[in-house]
């Protein structure tokens, strides 16, 4: 199985005054294509850095990071921003929705920015819609959608242009509990049923559950990296319109 990240003694360093802080302390990790990741850990432990470096948003001060064979952490910025187009998607606990943009929209646009639109993959977002319970919802806005819809629809623009990996940063953050337990169910389809791989960043034990594995960081370090307890057949997997 094809290693989509290889970190290697990743620090990441913020200089204070005349005090350094160490936010990522030698973290070194591999994740597997298909994976299904939570990392998890206390406001400070360094999860929020270690998600904008995995998403090229931040580079390590030293260390060493590989996207699917790629070094990105000798990339330029410009090199960076490439690669978020091409290979990475992002889910945020905010949706990050244009408010005066309709659904297909909202969906369209890593397309737009990445000059790809044709009929296949307008078909293709359709097609996603479908897939997440969006059907009828094409012509809608953002503030005519539940909350879940909302994140269903960051979910469809994350994986438009069918990335390596799809990053979401406490996806559930702003939904209750109900809704909560669907966008994960999403999630784990769309790892299950097509093999995205994701990762994500949590501070929920029970959103963490739906992960096969989990990372616990602690003072910018690997505190722990095991396999979910929770058996798979006990993990509700359907989506939901």
């Amino acid at each position: 199985m094809q290693d989509i990240i290889i970190l290697e003694e990743v620090y990441k360093i913020y200089t204070m005054g005349e005090v350094e802080v160490a936010a990522l302390n030698g973290v070194s990790l591999t994740i597997r294509k298909g994976e299904f990741v939570a990392i998890m850990g206390a406001s400070g432990s360094g999860k929020s850095t270690l998600m904008n470096i995995l998403g090229c948003l931040d580079s390590p001060t030293k260390g060493r990071y590989c996207l699917e064979g790629l070094e990105v952490s000798r990339f330029s910025k410009n090199e960076l921003a490439e690669i978020r187009n091409k290979k990475l998607g992002f889910v945020f606990q905010s949706f990050n929705l244009l408010s005066r943009t309709t659904v297909v929209e909202n969906i369209e646009l890593p397309l737009i920015y990445s000059k790809r639109i044709s009929k296949r993959e307008v078909d293709n977002i359709y097609q996603i819609m479908q897939t997440l319970g969006l059907g009828g919802f094409q012509t809608h806005y953002p503030n005519q959608l539940s909350g879940g819809q909302q994140q269903r629809v960051a979910i469809a623009r994350a994986i438009i242009n069918n990335p390596a990996l799809l990053l979401a940063d406490e996806p559930t953050g702003n939904l209750d509990s109900a809704t909560s337990a669907d966008v994960m169910n999403v999630l784990c389809d769309l790892n299950h049923k097509i093999g995205i791989t994701i990762v994500l960043v949590t501070h929920e034990t029970d959103i963490a559950r739906y992960a096969r594995r989990v990372i616990v960081l602690k003072d910018g370090k690997v505190l722990s990296d095991t396999p979910s307890t929770i058996p798979l057949s006990q993990i509700s997997c359907e989506t939901t319109p």
